[in-house]
């Protein structure tokens, strides 16, 4: 299993700090195709793209493709995590509501820049973090820090601060006259929420969460929270960029 999440890790962070226009020919002991395990394949990479699997009799390698020896180890495909934070960590370590009020942004981006890159040394190529519950747009940043080689990590797609109902997110307090950072963005009405949803969009969102339901109101339940009317104007603005 080391020596699958090696290989994973040097596929994406290795490679993308190369040239570009660069072709490798990998040479596994076997590929898994995410079905089958195949003997003797390998993987002809472009350009971080995957360009053929396969046997090497019937792939046209070209001339000037490196050959990349990879004896005892199996390739397989990144894995992709489909809903994570990496600007939080376990809640047994420092519950939610002090990491928001207690933790500055530069050491919540440090942490999440070290999670990253343990999320890709866990076999995880690409990831959807949703929310940096607090930490602002630190998503969009440590995204382009990825991206051109400066920290290791997968691949992300950010939701950024996400969208809450006024009075539905925490952290809360009884004192009016507090200012207490929230771990979403707060908006109203279709208007107030076609204008977080373009917002966002424009500080490098990927995709636009909101939060349809929480524990709010006088029974604490889970209620809803935004109106059909505002849910759909969120959808439609996403959908229109």
């Amino acid at each position: 299993m080391k020596k699958i999440l090696v290989i994973l890790l040097s596929l994406f962070a290795a490679f993308q700090v190369r040239a570009q226009d660069k072709i490798y020919l990998l040479k596994p002991d076997r590929v898994f195709d995410g079905e089958q395990m195949h003997p003797n394949w390998v993987v002809l990479v472009k350009s971080n793209r995957i360009e053929a699997a396969g046997e090497e009799s019937k792939i046209a390698v070209p001339a000037g493709a490196e050959k990349i020896a990879l004896q005892g180890t199996t390739l397989m495909p990144g894995m992709i995590e489909g809903h994570s934070h990496l600007f939080l960590h376990p809640y047994n370590e420092v519950s939610w509501n002090d990491q928001v009020l207690t933790e500055s942004r530069a050491e919540r981006t440090a942490r999440a820049t070290a999670h990253a890159a343990a999320t890709l040394m866990a076999g995880f190529t690409t990831a959807r973090d949703l929310g940096t519950e607090g930490a602002s747009y630190d998503d969009v940043g440590l995204k382009a820090a990825i991206e051109k080689g400066v920290v290791p990590g997968p691949r992300l797609l950010v939701a950024t601060k996400a969208i809450v109902a006024t009075g539905s997110y925490q952290p809360k307090s009884t004192v009016t006259e507090a200012i207490i950072p929230k771990g979403a963005e707060e908006a109203d009405g279709v208007e107030g929420v076609t204008h977080a949803v373009r917002s966002q969009i424009g500080y490098g969102a990927d995709v636009i969460k909101l939060y349809a339901d929480y524990r709010w109101g006088l029974n604490k339940h889970p209620e809803p929270t935004f109106s059909i009317e505002e849910l759909k104007a969120a959808v439609e603005t996403a959908h229109n960029s």
